[in-house]
């Protein structure tokens, strides 16, 4: 029973994170309140593509892309651009869906591929949706990007201060572990798993790797436009820009920095990739040395992240001696 014991241990782990970061910003200020925000974005978003990356081993580039059609999908149904103004809480739904096909979508042209090849499609997918929105200009309003997006409200109450956001980012983050954690325990994400470590035997077991890598993709990228509907309400403007390929690099990097497959990892990488550099600011003409150098540590002394990505999430290590 070591093993489940072992399992349980890391949830707790999860959850009292969780409790430390519940009351962090009545002790910050509104800037740095604002910044856990941008890192509980980065963490929605890590979530999201730990799924394909972590428990499907599809190397995915273009992860942007479902962050984007999810901020300008919302930003059209609430703004003055067709003078819609869906609400916020209305919208999500819609919102989420539109990004979870398109992920379907750009899944069913690359799923014969693997490795270095399948990143190349997602990068042009990526790089495609936003030249896309740039270039649309009688819908997206083009690099002038749309403004004046609604913000959302609760009751009477509309929700346009750091602290505020940063809650409603935390009930998202909250409701995202509780999904990736019993998807990472069910069939499918063992089914996931199973692929990650060898899609041949995979598909000789009997798994279906077609409607596996489409479900895969369709679930990641529903993470993404959560998060692309949060950013456009709580920022009230976006632009073709905020959607580069830097994004996409930059979750990645959290998730292979905090471990493939771990939600700790996610949570400290996040931190780490999000928040350190600003803690670096007064140190601006060194600050991306120190960055880099504390990135080079990790990959010599941690090359499987922060936390070790767990190789059986949710069933049994076959491997132990008998008896424990």
């Amino acid at each position: 029973m070591r093993w489940y014991q072992k399992r349980s241990n890391k949830k707790i782990a999860h959850w009292l994170s969780l409790l430390i970061l519940l009351p962090m910003p009545l002790f910050l200020g509104s800037y740095w309140t604002h910044i856990l925000g941008d890192i509980g974005l980065y963490v929605l978003m890590g979530i999201g593509l730990n799924v394909v990356v972590g428990l499907a081993g599809l190397l995915d580039l273009g992860y942007v892309a479902f962050f984007g059609i999810g901020a300008y999908s919302y930003a059209l149904l609430a703004s003055p651009q067709f003078e819609v103004h869906i609400p916020f809480w209305s919208a999500i739904p819609f919102c989420v869906l539109l990004a979870s096909v398109s992920g379907a979508l750009l899944g069913i042209p690359v799923l014969r591929m693997r490795g270095d090849y399948l990143a190349i499609v997602t990068l042009g997918f990526g790089e495609i949706i936003r030249i896309f929105l740039n270039n649309l200009d009688p819908i997206t309003n083009g690099p002038r990007g749309l403004l004046r997006i609604d913000p959302p409200r609760f009751f009477n109450m509309v929700i346009d201060q750091p602290l505020e956001w940063y809650y409603i980012i935390l009930f998202f983050i909250v409701f995202s572990i509780l999904f990736f954690q019993r998807l990472g325990d069910s069939k499918i994400g063992r089914a996931w798993m199973a692929m990650r470590e060898d899609q041949v035997a995979a598909q000789m077991m009997g798994i279906d790797l077609l409607r596996y890598k489409l479900l895969a993709f369709s679930i990641g990228a529903s993470f993404g436009g959560l998060g692309g509907v949060i950013f456009a309400a709580r920022q009230g403007s976006i632009f073709p820009e905020n959607f580069s390929l830097m994004v996409s690099i930059n979750v990645l990097c959290i998730i292979i920095l905090g471990g493939m497959g771990s939600v700790r990892g996610v949570i400290l990488g996040s931190f780490v990739l999000v928040g350190l550099p600003e803690l670096l600011r007064e140190f601006e003409q060194f600050r991306m040395l120190v960055f880099g150098l504390l990135l080079i540590l990790t990959m010599i002394f941690r090359p499987l992240g922060f936390f070790s990505p767990e190789r059986y999430l949710g069933k049994p290590d076959f491997n132990r001696p008998r008896g424990e």
